[in-house]
């Protein structure tokens, strides 16, 4: 049995035309030599089928189809048509890419459960806010925000305010509406950037009464300048840094004398 005999009919006929190039001539009689020397055994490379599909079919004028599908269906050694080989190769295709579907799943749930056992510890991953335009979160007073969806506020980290909801004094309370004034103002103008951290709390009380008053904790931004800094610069903050898990008393000078 020969099972490239249509494929050396098909040649035969293309090398009869006079439409070949020396070269498609050429390369057409080496295959059909191929085949009839190997009784259509040989074995030939994608690259080649797909040349001699496209020498084939202009010379019959059927563009690039090529002109007998029974051509197509010529096991090579291993007993694989063309047709096979290539279901083969898009199979392998596919599962390679559910594998690289799969990793990246796999990698985004690490992700995830990493960020929960962070939250569970006490420790905020950093949530970055940009406002520009529209602000994701509000301005409680001059040390504190509440982002847009959160159930408690931020307090901001790094400095403190004087009080406007419950001060010591007349003085305090002009001085309070005036920081929440101006921090209003820093935002609305520029390009703000919040960042939860962890608040300086014992371990496992983060999130509760007995960790500044159930609140997170986080450092704002506004074109790159703290605005804790901002503020203590202009005389409407001062200086308040925690360090590990307690914080210094906390200083509200604007009662004195």
């Amino acid at each position: 049995m020969d099972p490239a005999g249509n494929l050396r009919q098909d040649i035969e006929q293309a090398l009869r035309r006079p439409n070949l190039t020396n070269w498609q001539r050429s390369f057409l009689a080496d295959i059909h030599n191929k085949l009839e020397r190997s009784r259509g055994q040989a074995r030939l490379s994608d690259k080649q089928w797909c040349k001699i599909f496209e020498i084939l079919g202009r010379a019959t004028g059927s563009g690039a189809v090529p002109p007998s599908p029974a051509s197509r269906r010529i096991p090579d050694q291993k007993g694989n048509t063309i047709e096979r080989r290539f279901r083969l190769r898009r199979r392998r295709l596919g599962r390679g890419l559910q594998r690289l579907a799969i990793g990246f799943l796999v990698v985004g749930i690490v992700a995830i459960g990493q960020q929960l056992v962070e939250y569970g510890r006490g420790h905020f991953p950093q949530t970055l806010v940009t406002t520009s335009g529209m602000q994701p979160f509000t301005v409680t007073d001059g040390d504190t925000v509440h982002v847009i969806g959160d159930a408690v506020g931020t307090r901001l980290v790094g400095f403190n305010t004087p009080e406007k909801f419950s001060p010591q004094c007349e003085s305090e309370r002009r001085l309070g509406e005036r920081a929440s004034s101006r921090l209003k103002e820093l935002v609305s103008k520029g390009v703000a950037r919040l960042t939860k951290v962890a608040c300086a709390c014992a371990p496992g009380t983060e999130g509760s009464e007995k960790c500044n008053h159930g609140r997170s904790c986080g450092t704002l931004r506004v074109d790159g300048e703290d605005v804790g800094d901002i503020l203590i610069r202009e005389g409407l903050a001062v200086p308040f840094v925690c360090t590990g898990t307690r914080c210094p008393a906390t200083p509200r000078p604007w009662c004195q004398g």
